[in-house]
């Protein structure tokens, strides 16, 4: 389920539309100075629908107007302490009321007048309401709060050569949001292939941050999501709603940015949402599959300040890697026995990516569970029959040959020869068994390209390297040196 979108205010303010006569985009005109107060009524009575009553009156009623500078509407209020406290928590609604309501005008100053006195505006408040407190301002409410996965933590996030760099960004940036501090960078832009731990990554800042600052304001969302919220906000000509929600996070993370490619008014709508964030110190998190230079249909202007900040690619994992993301999903599960065998098979066999990889040692622990099997060998390639033949290698038996016989400076047709010698015999029982571990042959098939030989002699060279790996260390060492050569 997407993540709920943040709120400003109570979830149960209820929506409204922009200030009357004011459509999205902007009237075209600008607005005369003599039009300017009617159209700052609008945008209070619009700020008065969208904050509740308490807030308005406390708040935004003594705002007076002071005019446009330039693009700049100057709102003023009589004291300090009340323009700074609209300043950090109410501009952003404030500016998108006023901006919709006078074209023209996009910013907003708000500043201590002196003897500017508090501007009446509708019924004045009971003196038992309730003041707003800096507490209550940044209450936190579930809408405000992203649904992050618990699992995908830094803690449970395995590092390794492919992804160190995008591991310790992450961290750098969710320790920084709320403290003021740069961290150097902003946004990050997290690129790699599907199912690489992009995902993990960005719910791990986000928990990382609610962890340490429980009333931040962050949103998460999808590209597609984010493109759906903003139509859906054009067809009710409530842009600023949209608008507000994204532009006031402390934090925002959209995944997958490359779905907005083509997508011109979502682009349009997503770059100026970029640089109010980066602009107002705020904190951007963006994935793709791709770099920014490599985002086919995306705006030259969005690749630019997408790649202004850190890059940070993540590679497919190594053997290594893969392996050690195993051994940690089974070390959170003591009450699961996997084999060492098995779970190197699985490293070695399963290399799309690091999502398919615990797809399959999952399915494989299922099984067991269901029918009360024993994981070995056999048993797992029985499981995961269709997807070991999807992710076959485009190795072959000749480029194994090939391999083993440089290793032992034999020739390939040494393997292939009716010798014995222990010089010979051994490097051949050691290329069928790898023949039987890396390839999809059947055992007759390997025997025929070994010289015509039985299934059962097969059957045997497999067994014997099997045993030896255990008690030969040698052995076992040249075995690894082949599988790594034989992975890249």
């Amino acid at each position: 389920m997407e993540p709920r979108l943040p709120m400003l205010v109570s979830p149960t303010t209820p929506m409204v539309m922009p200030p009357a006569g004011c459509a999205d985009p902007p009237c075209q005109a600008t607005v005369a100075e003599a039009d300017a107060r009617p159209a700052f009524a609008r945008a209070r009575e619009w700020l008065r629908a969208r904050l509740g009553q308490d807030t308005f009156h406390r708040w935004i009623a003594p705002l007076a107007w002071g005019g446009v500078e330039g693009q700049t509407a100057v709102l003023r209020l009589p004291s300090r302490f009340m323009a700074e406290w609209v300043r950090d928590h109410f501009q952003e609604p404030i500016r998108l009321a006023i901006e919709a309501a006078m074209p023209g005008v996009d910013d907003v100053r708000i500043e201590c007048g002196a003897g500017v006195p508090p501007a009446p505006y509708g019924p004045t408040p009971p003196d038992s309401a309730p003041a707003l407190e800096p507490s209550e301002a940044r209450e936190p409410t579930e809408a405000r709060r992203p649904a992050f996965d618990p699992r995908y933590s830094f803690r449970g996030f395995v590092v390794g050569r492919s992804n160190e760099l995008a591991y310790r960004a992450a961290r750098t940036l969710a320790e920084a949001v709320g403290t003021g501090a740069p961290a150097g960078f902003n946004p990050l832009f997290l690129h790699g292939p599907t199912g690489l731990g992009k995902t993990h990554l960005m719910h791990a800042i986000g928990q990382g941050v609610q962890a340490r600052l429980p009333t931040a304001r962050i949103a998460y969302l999808s590209a597609e999501r984010f493109m759906v919220e903003f139509l859906a906000a054009l067809r009710a000509r409530d842009t600023i709603s949209f608008k507000q929600r994204l532009r006031s996070c402390d934090l925002l993370m959209i995944d997958d940015v490359q779905f907005i490619a083509g997508k011109e008014s979502t682009q349009e709508e997503f770059f100026h949402t970029m640089n109010e964030i980066i602009g107002a110190g705020r904190w951007l998190v963006i994935s793709a599959d791709r770099s920014p230079q490599n985002l086919e249909g995306i705006e030259s202007r969005i690749q630019s300040r997408l790649a202004w900040g850190l890059v940070a690619d993540i590679h497919p994992a190594d053997y290594e890697l893969r392996l050690n993301i195993l051994k940690a999903k089974l070390g959170a599960q003591p009450e699961a026995a996997v084999p060492a065998d098995v779970v190197e098979f699985l490293a070695r066999r399963i290399v799309a990516n690091v999502r398919e990889l615990e797809g399959a040692l999952n399915r494989v622990l299922a099984y067991a569970q269901l029918t009360g099997r024993t994981v070995d060998l056999d048993f797992t390639r029985e499981v995961l029959a269709d997807v070991l033949k999807a992710h076959a290698r485009r190795l072959t038996i000749d480029d194994i040959q090939r391999r083993v016989a440089d290793h032992y400076r034999i020739r390939v047709s040494d393997l292939l020869s009716p010798r014995r010698a222990r010089d010979v015999a051994r490097p051949r029982q050691v290329a069928m068994y790898l023949a039987k571990q890396l390839t999809s042959r059947s055992l007759p098939e390997i025997g025929r390209r070994f010289g015509g030989r039985d299934h059962t002699t097969v059957m045997h060279a497999i067994r014997r390297i099997e045993e030896l790996r255990r008690t030969d260390p040698e052995l076992d060492r040249d075995l690894d040196l082949l599988l790594r050569a034989l992975d890249g």
